[in-house]
């Protein structure tokens, strides 16, 4: 499929004129929508914001490429915008933007997108390209330059040859979501390289999987190879081999310097084990401390759609079985609600192993997936030889947590120690040595070292919730509440999130329905303010209201990060201030959330739901006052000193 299949003229506009980034994406999804690729606009708008924060797509040159796949796009789709007065775009070499390409992809395995993605992002390389686009008049004249320069490039193009001697450079260029940074990358190494006359093939990881991969014989006769990632890449196969580990943005923009780097016998040996040699390991830059979050963050993201997904439909069941309320059968009371918890509870009781799996594989790669998941699911059920197993007491999240960071640790453990095997055993590792000792060892360790005591602790812990009084469960909200807003989405939140989707699975709705509203409070507190009190903020801020408003009701606390980037001292103080407040509230009021995500979309599935609307708009109301009430005390003394503002 080319570029021009899926770039529509109705989708193209030649002189753009948004003031900000944000205008600029919503502008851009309007041009999408135009071409009818889009089914939902709000979604597929809200999941390309969400891909903004990741990291930024305004890949520099004044390129930006901001992009999205989900369920809102019914079929691959490009929009383009020029920019002729440019746009600030928050972009990585801080220049504004003048080109826009909007990518929409349908969540579906079919990934015939990212060969049109990767033509795009290459065809940007040239820059008599670029300057064509900027000068064309009319939308069928951007369509010809894309049609002529793609047929030039690809028509004729034939598979390249690996040279007769090999080689002298390899690399793998990859991005979070595998899409335009993965390919221009790629595309500027292969140039770059071919101009200053060495050999180089790139392997790509996109998110349609891994093209161009290197094979043992030419990783054994490089001289070098570059790693140009944002994420994990396959790194056991370079044990040995010179190795220069890098961010996917260098691939880019430092092109030249790396492979100078590359073909200077200077790059550090990398050793697949973790273990430095002389400093030399690209895997010892990495702090312990930075390997465990991001190992627990890897367990988080691939349990969270499990807990969101199964709550929400365990809460659906409590809803339509009002008829059993207070009785041993509600939630199960009809064949619709025993459809939905029995659904649901199977979904939701796959957290644990999930998180434990893939915190697990985040530490100790593949092989620890699976002790990981059966000391999540231990943990989960509280397995034990010391009691009946109707009275197994489940270690819960945090026995899962421990069973993940175990496991990973266990499996690196379990491969240096066969390390010394024959040669001729190799090929039994991965299907019965790594299997077989993983589970004895994770059984063993969980069933009598882990589950007793945590077991214990997690059924003091439920019982000191449970038995807190108002005073006691006030304080907790005004805690959890205001973790939601210390860093917006950072650990702090994570961590308070975490708790509550943790209280769900023990019966604790209230310590969730807390977590929630302080979560809520950050953007809507902005929103009210940009409304409001429109002369204490910028015009480009004044415009992200409809947005936040958006982002707060939803739930999304991070619709508060670009104004606390920007202006920390005034506004993360307050936000956490209206955040603990909400929180404070939900407990007092006696709110409970079954659902673990949705904010006011799941208020109708919420215990005591218009209280907990009254606590989240009181907190907002407090967060917007100490805002405004900054912004306007610093703007005085700032007048009275003659300083702008």
């Amino acid at each position: 499929m080319k570029i021009t299949d899926l770039l529509k003229a109705c989708s193209i506009e030649l002189n753009g004129a948004p003031a900000t980034k944000e205008e600029t994406i919503r502008e851009m999804v309007g041009l999408m929508a135009k071409g009818g690729n889009i089914s939902d606009t709000d979604k597929y708008m809200e999941g390309v914001f969400a891909r903004e924060e990741e990291g930024t797509t305004g890949i520099g040159e004044g390129i930006a490429i901001p992009h999205a796949k989900n369920d809102a796009v019914r079929a691959p789709g490009l929009a383009a915008m020029v920019i002729p007065n440019g746009v600030d775009y928050d972009s990585m070499d801080g220049e504004p933007v003048n080109l826009v390409f909007l990518i929409a992809a349908p969540n579906t395995e079919d990934n015939v997108h990212l060969e049109v993605l990767s033509r795009l992002s290459m065809l940007l390389m040239d820059e008599s390209f670029k300057e064509n686009l900027l000068k064309a008049a009319t939308a069928e004249e951007f369509l010809g330059c894309v049609d002529r320069a793609e047929k030039e490039k690809f028509e004729d193009e034939k598979p390249q040859a690996a040279p007769e001697t090999g080689y002298r450079i390899l690399a793998v260029t990859a991005c979070p979501t595998g899409i335009a940074h993965t390919y221009m990358a790629a595309e500027s190494l292969e140039k770059t390289a071919a101009q200053m006359g060495y050999s180089i093939k790139v392997e790509t990881n996109g998110s349609g999987g891994d093209k161009n991969v290197l094979t043992p014989e030419e990783i054994a006769d490089c001289e070098c190879i570059i790693v140009a990632a944002d994420k994990e890449v396959r790194m056991a196969r370079f044990d040995g081999k010179p190795v220069i580990v890098t961010k996917v943005a260098d691939g880019i923009h430092k092109p030249e310097e790396l492979i100078r780097d590359a073909v200077s016998g200077k790059a550090p040996v990398y050793h697949s084990s973790g273990q430095e040699s002389g400093g030399e390991s690209p895997a010892g830059e990495e702090s312990l401390g930075r390997k465990i979050y991001k190992a627990l963050m890897n367990g988080v993201s691939h349990m969270l759609p499990f807990v969101i997904g199964g709550g929400i439909l365990m809460a659906l069941s409590y809803l339509c079985d009002g008829a059993n309320a207070g009785t041993d059968i509600f939630g199960n009371g009809t064949p619709l609600a025993r459809f939905f918890n029995l659904t649901g509870n199977t979904a939701f009781g796959m957290m644990f192993p999930i998180l434990a799996g893939y915190i697990a594989m985040a530490i100790g790669d593949r092989p620890a997936l699976m002790p990981g998941i059966v000391g999540g699911l231990l943990a989960r059920a509280g397995t034990s030889v010391f009691l009946p197993e109707d009275e197994w007491i489940s270690s819960g999240f945090f026995g899962a947590l421990i069973a993940g960071f175990v496991a990973g640790y266990l499996m690196v453990l379990i491969k240096k120690a066969l390390e010394r095997l024959p040669r001729a055993l190799e090929g039994t590792k991965p299907v019965l040595l790594y299997p077989f000792t993983g589970i004895l060892l994770m059984g063993a360790i969980m069933i009598f070292l882990v589950n007793p005591p945590m077991g214990a602790f997690n059924e003091w812990l439920n019982s000191t919730l449970s038995g807190m009084g108002e005073g006691s469960k006030i304080m907790l909200g005004i805690v959890l509440g205001g973790m939601m807003a210390v860093d917006f989405g950072g650990p702090f939140n994570k961590a308070a999130y975490v708790f509550g989707t943790a209280s769900i699975a023990s019966g604790q709705f209230d310590i969730m329905a807390a977590v929630m509203a302080g979560g809520m409070v950050p953007p809507i507190a902005i929103a009210l303010g940009t409304t409001f009190f429109k002369n204490c903020f910028t015009e480009s801020e004044r415009q992200t209201t409809v947005t936040n408003y958006i982002m707060g009701l939803s739930f999304i606390t991070e619709g508060a990060i670009p104004f606390a980037a920007s202006d920390p001292l005034r506004i993360i103080p307050p936000c956490i201030i209206g955040s603990a407040a909400a929180g404070a509230l939900s407990m007092a009021f006696g709110c409970g959330s079954r659902a673990p995500h949705g904010g006011i979309f799941v208020v109708g599935i919420m215990e005591n739901a218009p209280m907990f609307l009254v606590a989240v708009l009181i907190g907002a109301v407090v967060g917007m006052a100490g805002i405004v009430l900054l912004k306007k005390t610093t703007a005085g003394r700032r007048k009275k000193q003659g300083i702008a503002d």
